[in-house]
């Protein structure tokens, strides 16, 4: 069973002080990838540029405190834009905190009640399909500062974003397309040519400096902004239950990211360092680092895949490498912060088109397209565009009932009750030779039907026992059910009403091979006792021979 136990208190254990000066390296390494992201995630978002500070710190330094991870680092990611971006429109920074405070609160009790693994159920085409709708959007969103259009408006959906963008395309600013080319070729070859400091870090340097010396023309985070280099303080947000059930959507939608994305890196980090987490404890330290971060001024976090990798690349192996990434922030936040308002915004815009593409996993939605079943591919494509076109509410609804409806078919296909003697004979010679189980091996009485169920029983198959055919010549049926794994209510009153009609014609009901959960719903419901205990046999032979006895012992009862 896994322990609800923080990975710091375990490490400390066994701490060193050459780990210690590892740890420290690579924090602050960290904290300088994480600045410039930081920044760029919180305007991407709707919020000015210090409250991703905020986040990375306070949020980052709870997790890796409490986290189930040796080396996770959280902080804002690119995931959240969208939703945090329309939330900020909507409700406002006050509405934001609530919903991150209830995704908290969501995320600790699924840690908790131990539903880390569960995650891992969320369809592999709703992930992929929602991730490149969110790269998409991100996109979208950063034509505008790019190109340094000049538009009044401030549109929240994304394609009105778009729509906006083009009918103000005579606004192009040529000098900030230059800062944003030059910004983007710079992401794209620095990290070839050197692979420990970010190329994000080098295009803000380099393109502020080309703007202050030069004197271009374009928007600065400073001439939009008014940056704060305070260190985050504590707010309570007002709150009441009208907000609370309007935000209740997003809140789910923030935990489910959050828990979805944190667990991912948290097996990537584990493959790269060969070690395992704790699900359940990354869950409620993720809970709390987002309930903290809310309280400092923060926005949602989660683990940061790209950033736990640099971790663990420059040696980070404990949770004090993130810690020290958190307080090397501070630092930066309280002296360095002015700097910021120099930054150009084209150059934001570049470094999260950079974000975006890495993030977006297109090759892998490719691939799906051409692999996957015309269901899958609806789920994929529906998830995509519903988060392009509305929000990842919106969408993660959609794909998961949507995958949830496409999987009860499918095991509503493969369920099936048949008799014996209508398997196929080519199917019995291949598959069923070895199988001593297999009905060419057995006698089956006369006035005696055996039918077999397979798959899970469930409201999806449960009318399938209407294939049981009751004729007035037989005496005994026996349901064979050794392929059952697991059936629920529906499943049961239809055997029930299989039983009434057995009993109006006097037939006697007979299971083989029941399993353990289908055995223990019929005890609890009692159904087991109206069948009676000697008609539940634990084979096929003493189901077979039971019926035998019975067809005898009611044949010397007629003489």
């Amino acid at each position: 069973m896994e322990r609800l136990k923080p990975k710091l208190f375990s490490v400390m254990k066994i701490y060193t002080k050459e780990q210690f000066v590892k740890d420290i390296v690579a924090g602050i390494i960290v904290a300088v990838i994480a600045l410039p992201l930081s920044i760029a995630l919180a305007l991407a978002s709707g919020v000015t540029p210090e409250k991703g500070l905020y986040t990375a710190i306070v949020a980052g330094f709870v997790i890796s405190f409490f986290g189930g991870s040796r080396v996770q680092i959280a902080g804002p990611t690119a995931a959240f834009v969208t939703i945090v971006a329309g939330i900020v429109a909507r409700n406002g920074m006050e509405g934001l905190a609530v919903a991150t405070i209830m995704a908290g609160i969501l995320l600790i009790l699924m840690g908790l009640l131990k539903f880390g693994r569960l995650l891992k159920f969320i369809p592999y085409t709703i992930t992929t399909g929602f991730t490149l709708g969110i790269a998409v959007t991100i996109s979208i969103g950063e034509i505008k500062d790019f190109l340094g259009l000049t538009i009044k408006s401030k549109p929240v959906e994304t394609l009105e974003k778009l729509t906006v963008c083009f009918k103000n395309i005579s606004t192009i600013n040529s000098q900030a397309v230059i800062i944003g080319a030059i910004s983007l070729l710079i992401l794209i070859i620095w990290p070839k040519i050197n692979s420990k400091i970010p190329g994000s870090l080098i295009a803000i340097i380099i393109s502020a400096a080309i703007v202050k010396v030069f004197k271009i023309d374009v928007n600065t985070i400073g001439s939009l902004y008014t940056i704060s280099s305070k260190a985050p303080t504590f707010h309570v947000p007002a709150m009441n239950l009208t907000m609370i059930r309007t935000l209740l959507p997003d809140a789910f939608t923030i935990a489910i990211l959050a828990g979805i994305e944190s667990l991912l890196s948290c097996v990537v980090a584990d493959g790269m360092i060969g070690s395992k987490h704790r699900s359940n404890m990354e869950l409620v330290a993720q809970g709390a680092g987002n309930i903290f971060s809310s309280l400092f001024g923060g926005i949602p976090a989660t683990g940061a895949i790209a950033r736990t990798a640099a971790n663990v690349k420059n040696g980070g192996r404990t949770p004090i490498a993130g810690i020290v990434h958190s307080i090397s922030l501070l630092l930066i936040l309280v002296v360095l912060m002015p700097y910021a308002s120099l930054i150009p915004m084209p150059t934001i815009a570049a470094i999260l088109f950079m974000v975006a593409y890495h993030m977006s996993g297109w090759r892998e939605f490719v691939d799906l397209i051409k692999i996957s079943p015309k269901s899958d591919i609806l789920v994929l494509v529906v998830t995509f565009s519903l988060t392009v076109i509305f929000d990842l509410v919106v969408a993660i609804e959609a794909g998961i009932v949507m995958a949830a409806i496409l999987f009860m078919k499918r095991m509503a296909d493969v369920s099936e009750v048949h008799r014996w003697k209508d398997i196929d004979d080519d199917v019995a010679d291949d598959d069923m030779a070895g199988d001593k189980e297999n009905i060419r091996w057995k006698k089956v009485p006369k006035r005696t039907l055996v039918y077999e169920i397979n798959g899970p029983m469930f409201f999806g198959a449960a009318d399938k026992f209407m294939n049981i055919s009751l004729d007035n010549n037989v005496k005994v049926v026996i349901l064979r059910m050794r392929n059952v794994p697991a059936m629920d209510i529906n499943a049961l009153h239809a055997l029930n009403n299989v039983r009434r009609a057995c009993k109006k014609k006097h037939i006697t009901l007979i299971f083989s091979h029941v399993q353990e959960q289908p055995l223990h719903m019929m005890q609890k419901a009692g159904f087991h006792k109206k069948i009676g205990e000697n008609n539940f046999c634990d084979c096929t032979d003493t189901a077979l021979e039971r019926a035998d006895r019975l067809q005898k012992l009611s044949g010397s009862q007629t003489a």
